[in-house]
């Protein structure tokens, strides 16, 4: 692996180059700006590695599927996605997002973290293995899709429909990071799902004066006490059977929250908040935090809420909650009984609408990747890494590798300060490097086992 690595740090300005012209083009699924674009010059890097490329047409952007196969016994897949979010607010950008800046180790643009980041590394990783040693140890496919910013309407039917090009032994997975204080790499095998509903109350056919409330019911106190129903002040959530089905972690899982580092302090102080919900601390919050279920009020809307004085008695009032599921539950299974209690507790009349959802998913943790992937890391970084079970949030994941017992696993170049999604998202070169290497890492022991 020395001349591996020996190889990717003497073409670090070239891999550079590739990720800064990615970062150049913008790429907006959800305003459709320079997709067309963006797909071509991933092909075009795709294929200059020897991949033999498909363009999959769906009812969006095309998906991008690249292969290599080199007669090997395993085959290593990366997802990944060439679109980004929108760049909004301009004005708190200190540069072009869409003209990547160099500026003390860092690259500022957007997308360089969610996921072009990502999708150089992977593309560097390959080529750098190439050149040292000709063949790859695997067979490598390319799975990058232009939709996982909209939520990925499109890539259950792709697995549904190309079972072929989905046959891969392991997964890397388009996230991953790095601490920004004591640059411990990130570790993780898996997401929450979630299930994302609105609730609705109708009372008078339009709003009325705040007189008439002696008289005439108010919409927003059925459902302020619909809410206060669903949780308690302990933060159990009170809708019977919601637990149920909740799979136990196992011991080795249990193990890897030893390895989550939390800085508890630091994060209240960022948050300007005195303590955690119940008081929670040490393992016990890095377990909740990653491997228990949420309802969480997003936001609540009814009559007036402008400046200044309005008497008014709202006709209509709403809520928007979401469930972070784990595994063994669904989003189905949720609203099912989220339907069920709200009828039970006297309130049929208030309306649910599935606007999201999402399985969890997570990868076997005896699965011999897992090992794989976390020696892989231990190589290649000083620092010890972070392994988490799953991710606190969401992702496609069981879109693309449900029912396929596929291990998936995120690592990469970004880091807890990338500011994804936001202005002046960010990576730090070194960061970048470290990833190609890691991939190239976790592409040699996998094809040794």
């Amino acid at each position: 692996m020395e001349k591996l690595f020996q190889q990717i740090e003497e073409h670090a300005s070239l891999y550079q180059h590739w990720l800064l012209s990615m970062c150049n083009q913008p790429s907006i699924s959800a305003k459709n700006i320079g997709m067309q674009e963006m797909k071509e010059l991933v092909i075009q890097l795709l294929e200059d590695l020897g991949a033999d490329v498909e363009e999959v047409v769906t009812a969006g952007y095309p998906i991008i599927y690249g292969q290599i196969d080199n007669g090997s016994k395993r085959t290593l897949t990366f997802y990944n996605h060439y679109d980004v979010q929108p760049p909004d607010p301009l004005a708190e950008w200190m540069s072009d997002p869409f003209k990547a800046r160099v500026e003390d180790g860092q690259i500022f643009a957007r997308g360089v973290a969610d996921n072009k980041g990502n999708i150089a590394a992977r593309i560097a990783a390959v080529h750098a293995y190439q050149k040292v040693h000709g063949d790859l140890p695997v067979n490598v496919k390319f799975i990058i899709e232009g939709e996982e910013e909209v939520g990925s309407p499109n890539l259950k039917k792709f697995a549904l429909e190309n079972p072929e090009k989905l046959k891969t032994d392991a997964m890397i997975w388009e996230g991953g990071m790095r601490n920004i204080h004591d640059k411990r790499p990130h570790i993780s095998f898996g997401v929450k799902g979630i299930c994302f509903v609105e609730l609705r109350v109708r009372g008078a056919a339009f709003d009325l004066h705040s007189s008439e409330g002696a008289v005439v019911e108010n919409p927003a106190w059925r459902l302020v006490w619909a809410l206060s129903t669903l949780k308690n002040k302990h933060e159990k959530i009170l809708i019977d059977g919601f637990y149920d089905n909740i799979l136990e972690l196992t011991d080795k899982e249990k193990a890897f929250f030893q390895t989550m580092d939390y800085d508890e302090e630091h994060t209240k102080t960022h948050y300007q908040i005195d303590n955690f919900l119940t008081g929670v601390t040490g393992l016990e919050l890095k377990e909740r935090l990653t491997a228990a279920p949420t309802c969480t009020i997003c936001g609540l809307e009814a009559g007036d809420t402008g400046q200044g004085a309005k008497t008014v008695l709202p006709s209509r009032a709403k809520v928007k909650i979401d469930f972070r599921i784990v595994p063994g539950q669904t989003p189905k299974m949720v609203i099912d009984l989220l339907r069920k209690h709200l009828d039970q507790h006297g309130f049929r009349d208030i309306e649910i609408e599935q606007l999201a959802g999402l399985l969890p998913f997570n990868s076997d943790s005896e699965n011999p990747f897992v090992d794989t992937v976390i020696n892989s890391m231990k190589e290649v970084y000083e620092e010890p890494p972070i392994i988490m079970r799953n991710l606190a949030g969401s992702s496609p994941m069981e879109k693309l590798l449900a029912n396929t017992e596929i291990p998936a696993a995120q690592i990469g170049v970004a880091n807890t300060g990338s500011n994804f999604h936001g202005p002046n998202e960010n990576i730090y070169i070194d960061d970048f490097i470290k990833g190609i290497k890691a991939t190239a890492n976790v592409m040699r022991h996998f094809g040794d086992v």
